[in-house]
């Protein structure tokens, strides 16, 4: 029974972060809210897992966030994951190279809106996956890592 109620409290434990922080939606459907309760009313419903938000503000199990096109709101915790994902920035397709190097290979390039999960991020490139694919992305061409961030 106790292990039981500590894995159902983890995902919750892992948003008591000090904002602001990355995260992305968990859930296929999630609606962000213009308060931090389900008695505000709902203003957009989310309908794509992985795409990644930046989290500003905390109360209670409630998270106000920023989205990609910059659309602020609520949601409440359990939408929301840790995981670290990015969504390519508008423009050209942007290279996946082999290597963290712009000398490095071009393995295939992804059109805006792609979203991937983000590995580690270093020296101003983050390893990504997008489906079975991975490689290198620069850190300028997508939304999902803050400026100059190490991840491991």
């Amino acid at each position: 029974m106790a292990a039981l109620l500590i894995t159902l409290t983890a995902p919750a434990a892992a948003q008591d972060k000090k904002p602001p922080y990355w995260a992305s939606i968990a859930s296929g459907e999630a609606m962000m809210r213009t308060g931090p309760g389900r008695n505000y009313p709902g203003i957009w419903l989310y309908k794509r897992r992985d795409l990644p938000i930046r989290i500003v503000k905390v109360y209670k199990n409630w998270r106000m966030f920023e989205d990609p096109d910059g659309a602020r709101g609520w949601m409440l915790v359990s939408l929301l994951s840790d995981r670290r994902t990015a969504i390519v920035k508008p423009g050209d397709p942007r290279p996946i190279h082999a290597d963290p190097s712009e000398a490095s290979r071009v393995r295939y390039r992804a059109k805006q809106g792609v979203v991937g999960r983000i590995e580690n991020c270093r020296n101003d490139w983050c390893h990504i996956a997008i489906g079975q694919r991975e490689g290198y992305i620069r850190t300028s061409d997508i939304w999902g890592v803050s400026e100059g961030e190490v991840l491991d």
